[in-house]
């Protein structure tokens, strides 16, 4: 379908179709039959999808990618460390903070599960300038905030 001319109706009437399409789509995603026991809950897919494609990396650092406090991440990282999905381990460079990554025994499930919808990403977005992109996402951003009231 051509985007040229679309009004902002035809817009809409478009992604009020395509969106329930999409969600459900991603909530039948299979979820990898080694991590099925784990109990992963919907947010902890932000979290281990930032340690899978941008790797270790500490508390704070995850806490500023997802937009939560540091304690909330902290939880979680515990929650999950527990579990074994996840490592920590000390900065060598400050004793005081914690690299956090995906357990190694993990990493092919995580990666087999979160990389399906990436890579779908990646070949919708490439074709796209990096102007074009932005639009996208800040788009997405602002229905977002829109529907969040």
């Amino acid at each position: 379908m051509s985007t040229d001319g679309l009004s902002v109706d035809d817009g809409i009437r478009t992604l009020l179709l395509l969106m329930p399409r999409l969600v459900g789509r991603a909530k039948r995603l299979k979820v990898p039959e080694e991590l099925q026991a784990l109990s992963l809950a919907p947010r902890h897919l932000s979290l281990l999808a930032y340690l899978l494609f941008d790797g270790s990396m500490t508390v704070n650092e995850l806490a500023a990618r997802l937009e939560v406090a540091p304690a909330t991440v902290s939880l979680m990282v515990g929650e999950l460390s527990r579990k074994g999905v996840l490592d920590r381990r000390e900065d060598d460079a400050d004793r005081r903070r914690t690299i956090v990554s995906i357990a190694g025994r993990h990493q092919d499930a995580i990666n087999e599960w979160l990389g399906y919808g990436a890579k779908a990403w990646r070949q919708a977005l490439q074709p796209l300038t990096p102007e074009q992109r932005r639009l996208f996402v800040d788009t997405l951003l602002a229905y977002e905030r829109a529907v969040s009231g």
